[in-house]
């Protein structure tokens, strides 16, 4: 919020001092005390040498089809000849004068200037005569193109010739830029700000008074209201000013709209942006006989509506949703939004109907976000308006109407809807008070603070029985007075304490030690982390889901088309991230991801949120050097394998089982395999299906995808490390010839089963496949290690045990030991 300091003073008793030091004093203090501060400027930053002239004469140039020579006075005994191209300079104006001298600013490149005399087509112009773009305005705020030409002051707006332009402009008034909070509604007005600078400087606060005059014409007969359903609008009314003359605004009026950052368009919509700065209540303007009938609906959109608004784009209206103030024929604004271009005010208007209301705050916001229009008005509206305000304000505007506009005010306000404001009393005791902050504070001591914010109140016993004003909204429970308490009488004041009561140290749950571990061993596995984004699309969101025509989770507002849904697995993101890497010149990719997926359940229910690990592999595993072999090996599944049973087996999962499966379908039907812990499904692990790598050119990827939360429901106990056995080893091979529908996994099982409690590593070593072999089997080649912790092995012992394993191969799987 903008606040125009020298505005300001017209509503405090004492004025403030708007000397730099004050004005950088002041703003330290409304820091300390009520909100951030971005900055205090002033329109002029190092423009000089402006000054009004008076343009006496404009002749042609004698060399030229398009520039003029103008004789100007600024207060001197002399006159002064300008020579100008400005397409609108003419005698009698009082225009802005740069002298030779000033500096004033390229509205190209935004540079300063230093002006000098010129020689134009042999003539010579001592200064230059500028537009309000020349000396410093953004064209955001200037009220006229810069094509339109040079400003023109008119002729009541108290300028004389030699006057300096910058004050004239209200250039050099000190505008403070406030970071507002968004409970504090109140500050988006200029008499909000002033009830909370005259708080801060313990000062009263003048509002403004005017005298509203009505006319015979009633304003009903003209127009009336309809509200189909009062939660819309809890406050709604209309003024009906007639024979108005629209035309620009005085320069007052200008220079308060462009130092809060707003450009002046025309009187009857300066008059509305001016109150809706003075008092927080957004208004707006209809153009009376651009409307079809005299009857106005508050209402929500229908079915395929459209409506231009005021910034000339098409807005397709959503039925049910959107509030539209309308005609019977035609939408006329999104209320509390924007205006519609059908029944703007321009030249031509001769009647308006003034507009006050407080819309519903939730279904404003909603329809601010959902056609990305946030206006000034839906700020206001969202955060909430003073409800004692709004129909002074409606009068207010009616009466500058009459004053600026010629207009005639007709008689009556025409009200739809005027809920009362629902008016709470807040009792607070000292005690209380003293409690929370710590101080020493009396009950008078309390009330002298509430008369500083001009709260009103009652004192019964030790109780103080505050009112809470509407034009706070941001005040509900007594924790808000006491803040109001603390920040008035000074942070800086309240005692320093020590906490107490009873300290609980810190430390963390078993599942988050146990995900942190999963962090620290994948890293330890050679991969790296990465943080996808958990809303994707559709079709990412379920690329490599366990179910993946399940409902997906939607947004209702997204902030992207490609970032509609909730992730639903975490594979289809460390693919994009593959991509990615791949596309920079990094081929060798192994990264890993932990975060959460969503599961949808019953509509109007929050989805399920699970815990998931996941990694890729895709390259080669080691980059070649002068060390090693030059032939590079890629990674296979069972590189991504032995990720999965690393992990698994440091974090403590025993019964570790992979079975081959084709079920998911964007994984390779022959590399894929589903991970358990005895019949608890985990996950899965095998190669990214061809078609989905080769989509995005990419060579074979390798990937897993774990249910952390199935995982760690698994660990029984934590991980212990043994000390290594001082005893040696004993190891025995075994070379079998089994059939091809015979599993290695299997063949691991059921040794590790019938195995004694000497047995510690099974290796497979040798795999062969050939013509020497029958048709239909393969030769395993296993290395079977014994080891004790306390004693030294005996070979017979092993023996035994080795031939107890080959029996029971042999009876299982009819093995052949070569």
């Amino acid at each position: 919020m903008k606040t125009n300091l020298t505005w300001l003073n017209d509503y405090l008793d004492q004025a403030i001092s708007l000397d730099q030091q004050a004005v950088a004093d002041l703003a330290e203090q409304v820091a300390r005390t009520s909100v951030e501060v971005d900055s205090v400027t002033t329109l002029a930053q190092q423009q000089d040498g402006l000054v009004v002239a008076e343009v006496v004469s404009v002749v042609p140039h004698p060399d030229s089809d398009h520039m003029v020579i103008t004789q100007v006075n600024i207060g001197e005994p002399e006159l002064i000849q300008v020579v100008t191209g400005a397409p609108n300079v003419a005698e009698g104006q009082l225009v802005v004068l740069a002298k030779v001298g000033a500096h004033i600013v390229n509205h190209e490149t935004g540079e300063l200037v230093t002006l000098s005399a010129a020689n134009l087509r042999g003539e010579v112009s001592h200064g230059m005569l500028v537009a309000l773009q020349e000396i410093g305005f953004d064209n955001k705020i200037a009220p006229k193109d810069f094509e339109a030409g040079i400003y023109v002051f008119g002729p009541n707006d108290g300028v004389h010739p030699g006057d300096d332009a910058l004050v004239a402009l209200g250039m050099t008034d000190p505008v403070m830029d406030t970071d507002l909070t968004p409970n504090r509604a109140d500050m988006l007005s200029m008499i909000g700000t002033a009830y909370e600078f005259g708080a801060m400087l313990n000062q009263p606060v003048t509002e403004p008074a005017f005298d509203l005059v009505e006319y015979e014409t009633l304003a009903r007969d003209q127009v009336n209201v309809v509200i189909d359903d009062a939660s819309l609008a809890p406050k709604y009314a209309l003024r009906v000013v007639n024979d108005v003359t629209v035309g620009d605004s005085p320069l007052w009026l200008q220079k308060i709209l462009w130092n809060a950052g707003m450009r002046p368009i025309n009187n009857i919509v300066d008059i509305t942006n001016y109150m809706m700065l003075m008092y927080g209540q957004p208004l707006h303007a209809f153009d009376l006989d651009k409307l079809s009938g005299q009857t106005i609906h508050v209402r929500r959109a229908m079915a395929d509506e459209q409506l231009v608004t005021l910034d000339d784009k098409t807005r397709e209206l959503r039925a049910g949703e959107d509030i539209v103030i309308a005609t019977a024929d035609e939408p006329l604004m999104l209320a509390g939004v924007m205006g519609g271009a059908s029944s703007e005010v321009d030249h031509t208007t001769r009647h308006i109907v003034l507009e006050g209301a407080v819309f519903n705050p939730s279904l404003v916001r909603a329809t601010a976000r959902r056609h990305n229009l946030h206006s000034e008005a839906s700020a206001r509206f969202e955060r909430g308006v003073n409800w004692d305000a709004t129909f002074t304000a409606l009068d207010h505007a009616a009466h500058l109407v009459d004053d600026l506009a010629g207009g005639q005010v007709a008689r009556g306000l025409v009200v739809a809807a005027d809920t009362d404001y629902a008016t709470v009393i807040m009792p607070l005791t000292a005690a209380r008070v003293n409690q929370i902050l710590g101080t020493t504070l009396t009950l008078k001591d309390i009330a002298g603070i509430f008369d500083q914010l001009a709260f009103t109140y009652q004192i019964e016993a030790d109780t103080i029985q505050v009112t809470l004003p509407a034009r706070r909204p941001d005040m509900r429970i007594e924790a808000d007075l006491i803040e109001e308490i603390a920040r008035l009488y000074g942070y800086d004041n309240l005692p320093v304490t020590l906490p107490y009561g009873p300290t609980t140290p810190g430390h963390l749950t078993l599942r988050q030690r146990q995900i942190r571990a999963s962090r620290r061993i994948m890293e330890s596995l050679g991969l790296n982390q990465a943080i996808s984004y958990v809303l994707t699309t559709p079709e990412k969101a379920q690329q490599f889901a366990e179910n993946p025509g399940e409902k997906v989770v939607a947004l209702d507002y997204p902030m992207s088309s490609d970032r509609t849904t909730v992730r639903q697995n975490l594979l289809a993101g460390l693919l994009e991230d593959v991509v990615y890497n791949v596309n920079h010149g990094v081929a060798n990719v192994a990264l890993y991801e932990q975060g959460r997926i969503f599961i949808a359940n019953a509509p109007d229910t929050l989805p399920t949120e699970m815990e998931h690990l996941a990694g890729v592999l895709s390259g080669t595993r080691a980059t070649s050097t002068w060390q090693q072999d030059k032939t590079e090996k890629t990674v296979d599944f069972y590189d991504m394998k032995g990720v999965v049973a690393q992990y698994l087996a440091q974090m403590g999962v025993d019964e570790v089982r992979y079975e081959a499966t084709k079920r998911h379908q964007n994984m390779h039907p022959g590399q894929t395999a589903d991970i358990y812990s005895g019949d608890v499904y985990l996950g899965f692990v095998g190669q990214l299906h061809p078609q989905v790598t080769q989509a995005h050119k990419l060579a074979p990827v390798f990937g897993f995808e774990l249910n952390l939360f199935a995982v760690m429901a698994q660990v029984q106990t934590g991980v212990h490390y043994a000390p290594i056995s001082r005893f040696p080893q004993m190891s025995r091979d075994a070379a079998l010839l089994v059939d091809d529908t015979v599993e290695h996994a299997d063949i691991v099982a059921l040794i590790r089963q019938t195995a004694g409690d000497k047995l510690v590593d099974i290796q497979l070593f040798d795999v062969y496949t050939g013509d020497k072999l029958p048709a239909g089997k393969r030769s395993l080649a296993y290395t079977l290690t014994y080891q004790d912790n306390d004693e030294t092995l005996v070979e017979a012992e092993v023996n035994a045990d080795f031939e107890r394993v080959t029996a029971a191969l042999i009876a299982q799987f009819h093995v052949a030991v070569r």
